[in-house]
């Protein structure tokens, strides 16, 4: 699925096309998404200008002047740009059609993703007014997780997929950062000390932002608008590498399951 990333990945990838421009029609191919793409998407959007684009988390937002577009690329979920005429295939479900012959496309398999319009202040709606801080902010630090974390027995990988944590982190940069940061993830949250949760967020905004500048991560589902897959995989120290040699000890990693996710770490350097 597109993690954080991927879809800053995209949003600077889109953002050139969508900036400034008008938006002549919406196209619904297909509006049975994770939740029904609403009708008035396509009453109130065309005809308005896309003042910004931006990114909460794994959201996209386009800024217009009466209401924003919510995006969410969900486990499928991918946008091209396309400046050409080109038939739409399966699973290509919704088209928005802007002035100077551009068009964006969505295309969502497995129909996870979600297009939404939300008028009004759009950090307020409640996919987004629960969100904790974002990690690529410079006042991201380790001080907030631990406060956040006091009193907390879930364990520590469960608590930063939760996105009233910190915003916007997967699986795959959450297993990488905890790798970095040699803290096993099934260690309870309140029981992770301060300068350790210090070593974690640094240890996430390292991972994300070598993600970012290398394009994301390249996996079966994603890539940037353009169609050039990102090559951050090349690079991923623990994550999908269960069984082979840790890059520090030499040890076996192993593979355990918390938070009904696969999570991949070293039991000599994580503790």
């Amino acid at each position: 699925m597109p993690e954080l990333p991927e879809v800053e990945t995209t949003r600077r990838s889109i953002e050139p096309h969508l900036l400034g421009r008008r938006v002549l029609a919406v196209e619904v191919r297909e509006p049975r998404l994770r939740w029904r793409v609403p009708k008035s998407l396509a009453e109130e959007l065309p005809g308005q200008t896309v003042a910004a684009v931006e990114r909460r988390a794994k959201y996209l937002l386009w800024r217009c002047q009466t209401g924003t577009v919510l995006l969410h690329l969900g486990m499928s979920g991918s946008l091209r740009v396309l400046t050409r005429p080109r038939p739409p295939q399966p699973h290509d479900h919704l088209d928005v059609v802007l002035e100077g012959g551009v068009r964006l496309r969505l295309r969502d398999p497995r129909r996870f993703g979600a297009v939404l319009w939300v008028r009004g202040d759009p950090l307020r709606h409640r996919l987004l007014r629960g969100l904790g801080p974002e990690p690529l902010d410079p006042g991201f630090q380790g001080d907030a997780l631990f406060r956040k974390a006091r009193g907390r027995s879930a364990p520590v990988k469960a608590f930063l997929l939760d996105g009233r944590s910190v915003a916007g982190v997967g699986n795959i940069y959450a297993t990488e950062a905890l790798f970095r940061a040699g803290i096993h993830p099934g260690r309870p949250a309140g029981r992770v000390s301060l300068a350790r949760y210090r070593g974690l967020a640094a240890a996430l905004r390292e991972v994300l932002a070598q993600a970012l500048a290398a394009g994301g991560t390249t996996l079966r589902d994603f890539s940037d608008s353009s169609g050039e897959p990102g090559w951050f995989a090349l690079e991923l120290d623990a994550y999908g590498r269960a069984g082979r040699p840790c890059r520090k000890c030499g040890g076996e990693l192993r593979l355990a399951r918390l938070a009904q996710r696969s999570s991949v770490y070293c039991p000599r350097c994580q503790r």
